[in-house]
């Protein structure tokens, strides 16, 4: 009997594999945001996937898997099959939603913690670019050493990804080829 894999990129299939193994998870993390070695991630609290509006009459997501550290930092995962231009302002939109939702009455604005927001996409979007990785967060027009901290978002494009392509970290890769490589057509798995 010939055995099937599952589709690490399927909807059911990701939630499973990072939403309920936390060491999966920060790998994953670690690996594929763009995180300092003194910003790596060690530990995580689950959050619920649903993202309920502050206001009566907002607008109601829900997130592929959300989390946090010990340091409050939040961190959004969303894998996508197509690219679409909806997607995009979506992923602002939850980013966003999260950096607000720390604020409380009386708190201090100094102790927001940063929002990271990874996304996986089965589609090409960047069409003028080989580059797979896309980092964005909010930098002066001018100087793109002036950053205002606080939203930070990674756009991976899987398709433009080959083994090769990276040299300098090993996990990246790894997750790279495991999202890519493995679906429900794999019989074996790839060396």
């Amino acid at each position: 009997m010939v055995m099937k894999y599952l589709d690490p990129k399927a909807d059911l299939t990701f939630k499973k594999i990072f939403g309920n193994h936390p060491k999966r998870l920060i790998s994953l993390l670690n690996a594929l945001l763009p995180l300092s070695e003194e910003e790596q991630i060690h530990e995580i609290k689950y959050l619920p996937t649903e993202l309920v509006p502050q206001l009566e009459g907002g607008k109601n997501t829900i997130v592929d898997v959300l989390c946090t550290d010990v340091r409050g930092r939040k961190f959004c995962v969303e894998m996508q099959m197509e690219w679409s231009d909806a997607f995009q302002q979506r992923v602002l939109f939850n980013a966003s939603k999260l950096y607000v939702s720390q604020a409380k009455k009386g708190g201090k604005y100094s102790e927001l913690q940063p929002v990271y927001s990874l996304n996986l996409i089965n589609d090409i979007f960047a069409h003028d670019t080989p580059d797979f990785i896309h980092n964005y967060r909010i930098v002066h027009d001018k100087d793109s050493n002036k950053v205002i901290e606080g939203l930070h978002f990674t756009f991976i494009e899987l398709p433009k990804f080959t083994p090769h392509s990276i040299a300098d970290k090993r996990m990246m890769v790894l997750w790279l080829r495991f999202l890519t490589e493995i679906n429900s057509n794999t019989k074996d798995i790839p060396a």
